[in-house]
């Protein structure tokens, strides 16, 4: 299995600990580096400094050798689909394959209000992100000109110029689990499922319901890799793990005072996080691959704790290998 991982970015995200992470990750031997595409998702003022997603990510692929990288995931809602699969092929291009399009519907509603971004109600999302991937997928994967006359975009005799050196562009992820909508979305375009939140059972059971969507849509299995994304809590001792939830006591009002074991133990049970020693994070990364899981991307939100990192990278990579 492959471990990666996965930075919002806008809690505190600043240009020399986005360039710290990115040199830690890639030397670390960490497969991938993921970010989230958001402005802000607090509920209300204040909020922290943010790194635009496609800028931090050139600057990614320009400064890193081996990681693959993307967005987890880009929203249509804000994200115009023509300019994102142009950025995303350029990136891919610039860093000879490494580039990973992450694509989702959009959710954040005072986001979107704040900076003036129509998101809709569930219908109106997900009808525009079907959509838009049926977009970026055509002017990725066609080398024929390309027009489109739909609800929310229209293309007239389209192609983008250079087109990708990869056949087909970018892999495509899709993240999200819902039955009705996102997994045949996932089974139609995607490259890459991301089954975030899910416990190692509730992933093998959507898997085996993308295998079913799959083998309708005409294609094989293997077609779409399965990946998750989940909170690590990774310490020795208590006052190790004590360092580590220090960023969930700051945004989870629940957290705040609450006793260090009751906080692991809603990670463990609710949050379907990893917690505990480096010896106990193997055996739960051990029922993810159980479960079908090929990359499992770990949210590492708090880039000044990078001590668990080393932790991970020291004590928990080389028993994967």
């Amino acid at each position: 299995m492959e471990i990666s991982i996965s930075s919002e970015a806008q809690f505190g995200m600043t240009w020399p600990r986005w360039q710290g992470l990115v040199a830690a990750v890639e030397s670390m031997g960490f497969a991938g580096l993921f970010r989230a595409d958001h402005f802000t998702i607090q509920a209300q003022p204040p909020d922290q400094d943010a790194l635009e997603l496609i800028v931090s990510l050139t600057y990614l692929a320009d400064h890193s050798q081996r990681l693959h990288f993307g967005s987890l995931v880009a929203p249509l809602s804000m994200r115009d689909p023509v300019m994102l699969a142009r950025q995303a092929s350029a990136l891919d291009d610039l860093s000879h394959g490494r580039m990973v399009l992450g694509i989702g519907a959009g959710w954040n509603e005072r986001e979107h209000a704040v900076f003036g971004y129509p998101l809709g109600d569930n219908a109106t999302r997900f009808a525009r992100l079907e959509e838009g991937l049926e977009v970026i997928t055509r002017l990725l994967r066609s080398d024929e000109r390309v027009s489109h006359a739909g609800r929310f975009f229209h293309l007239h005799d389209a192609m983008l110029l250079p087109r990708p050196q990869r056949p087909g562009g970018p892999r495509i992820l899709i993240g999200g689990s819902g039955l009705k909508r996102t997994l045949p979305l996932v089974a139609r375009y995607a490259d890459i499922w991301n089954g975030d939140g899910l416990s190692p059972d509730g992933f093998r059971e959507r898997s085996q319901r993308l295998d079913d969507l799959l083998r309708a849509a005409g294609r094989p299995r293997q077609a779409v890799k399965r990946t998750t994304s989940v909170f690590a809590v990774c310490g020795r001792d208590a006052a190790e793990n004590e360092r580590r939830v220090a960023a969930f006591r700051r945004f989870v009002p629940d957290f705040a005072t609450a006793p260090l074991a009751d906080i692991l133990h809603a990670l463990r049970t609710g949050w379907h996080a990893l917690v505990g020693t480096p010896d106990e994070v193997v055996e739960q990364i051990a029922a993810f691959a159980e479960a079908g899981v090929e990359e499992l991307m770990l949210h590492w939100n708090d880039t000044s704790e990078m001590e668990g990192l080393q932790l991970l990278a020291e004590q928990v990579l080389p028993q994967l290998k």
